[in-house]
């Protein structure tokens, strides 16, 4: 059974930083991109970063600079460091999987349930 279990959310004060942890289980963690979403109240779901089979990442506009993605493998764990918090971030995190190396804008095939971060200003 495929299992993703997000966590690390949490209140923080803008300028902050949290760290969110995705621990897989389930499935081959290597050949699969992983990747987080957020959703905020009263706005659709988008994509916040990702990263591939082989390491290769890649980030919303928003976040550039000031998130970063990285996997253990040997645990089948995906991290997401944000630092610089900004209010804009308060949302509820996802993390997901797609059964294909290669990072995708929306096509993933199992999800984690959400971590819920809020921003104060």
């Amino acid at each position: 059974e495929v299992q993703l279990q997000a966590s690390g959310g949490g209140l923080v004060q803008a300028g902050g930083s949290l760290r969110l942890s995705c621990a897989a289980s389930g499935f081959s963690f290597d050949d699969y991109a992983i990747a987080w979403f957020r959703q905020a109240p009263g706005k659709e779901r988008e994509g916040v970063s990702c990263i591939s089979g082989d390491g290769g990442t890649w980030y919303a506009d928003s976040v550039k600079g000031r998130f970063t993605i990285s996997k253990d493998n040997a645990r089948s764990t995906v991290s997401l460091q944000m630092n610089s918090l900004k209010p804009e971030d308060t949302a509820v995190y996802y993390c997901a999987a797609r059964d294909n190396y290669n990072c995708h804008r929306t096509k993933y095939n199992f999800w984690g349930q959400g971590t819920e971060v809020t921003v104060s200003s």
